[in-house]
């Protein structure tokens, strides 16, 4: 579990698409160098978010470390894109006792973004984004939580029908994430709010019951709505 608000920026130092160290395990790996912010405490095993992505530390030193990438990872992330050099947004899981400043974020990927517009405001900076998998603009509602590349931001904008939705960056936020760095065309990593999915899935289930005295029936519904105005 992570919170949406990034510790540092690390950068890109190999992509390899078939790793066949004991670290790389056979597949593709990333390796991120300065990153000596969140690695003091680190273990083989530990969960890092990568640009919104939650992968397995399986190889570090005092200032980088390697993760493994599975293919549903790469067809549903930007980071297969991703060149030496490039700097990415890092998180630790979060710890217990900490401050809670973002909101809930699983580094669990739904989709990406493309970004189709960046409009400057004052010292901030306005970015309009397009899904790429439209089903989830059911989940982006004005004022709500969104996970960019890992960065917990508000949305501000919705367009349904044209599946885009607009978010604004403040000045010191520009300074401590990737977002700024990108350009229109360029795509980002998007997770939408976990919470709308659950209250969604919990809701369909129950307005789907068949029966009349099941959760979801008219009669249950007006039973639910008589006690609640009797209390």
């Amino acid at each position: 579990m992570f919170t949406g608000i990034v510790e540092c920026m690390g950068k890109v130092g190999e992509f390899t698409v078939l790793d066949t160290t004991k670290a790389g395990g056979n597949g593709a790996s990333l390796t991120i160098n300065e990153a000596q912010q969140i690695l003091a405490d680190c273990h083989l095993g530990d969960s890092i978010s990568i640009n919104g992505t939650c992968l397995t530390v399986t190889e570090f030193t005092a200032d980088s470390f390697k993760v493994g990438l599975a293919p549903e990872t790469l067809s549903r992330t930007n980071l297969g894109t991703l060149q030496p050099g490039d700097h990415v947004n890092l998180e630790r899981a979060l710890a217990a006792g900490h401050r809670f400043g973002g909101h809930f974020v699983q580094g669990h990927v739904d989709t990406t973004a493309q970004i189709i517009e960046i409009t400057p405001d004052a010292n901030s900076l306005w970015f309009k984004m397009r899904l790429t998998d439209p089903q989830y603009m059911r989940y982006v509602v004005p004022k709500g939580f969104i996970a960019i590349d890992g960065t917990s931001l508000t949305v501000c904008d919705v367009n349904d029908q044209e599946s885009w939705f607009t978010i604004m960056l403040v000045a010191y936020t520009q300074s401590h994430v990737v977002l700024p760095t990108k350009k229109i065309g360029d795509a980002v990593n998007i997770e939408v709010d976990m919470l709308g999915k659950y209250v969604e899935k919990i809701t369909t289930s129950i307005l789907a019951a068949p029966t009349n005295d099941a959760p979801g029936s008219s009669a249950y519904i007006e039973t639910i709505v008589k006690r609640v105005l009797d209390a």
